[in-house]
C-alpha cells in the first residue's frame, strides 16, 4: 500500500544538489547542441535536394552550419 509522510519531505534520503544541477547543465547543454545540428542537417538536406547543391555540397553545408551551430550554443 501507498505510505502516507505527514512530515517534511526533506526527511528522506538526502539530496545532491551539485549532482542534479550538473545533470541538468548537461542536459541543456546537450539539448542545445542537438538542436544546432538537427537545424544544420535540415538546410544541408534543402540545399542539397531542392537547390544546386547536390550531394557533396549539402555535406559540406552541414559541415559547416553544424560547426557554427555547435559553437554557437555553447
Amino acid at each position: 500500500m501507498a505510505e502516507h509522510h505527514t512530515g517534511p519531505i526533506e526527511t528522506g534520503a538526502p539530496m545532491d544538489y551539485k549532482e542534479h544541477e550538473k545533470t541538468y547543465n548537461g542536459f541543456i547543454a546537450s539539448a542545445k547542441v542537438g538542436s544546432a545540428l538537427i537545424v544544420a542537417l535540415l538546410i544541408a538536406m534543402t540545399a542539397g535536394f531542392f537547390g544546386h547543391a547536390g550531394l557533396v555540397g549539402g555535406f559540406l553545408i552541414f559541415l559547416v552550419l553544424a560547426f557554427v551551430g555547435v559553437f554557437l550554443a555553447r
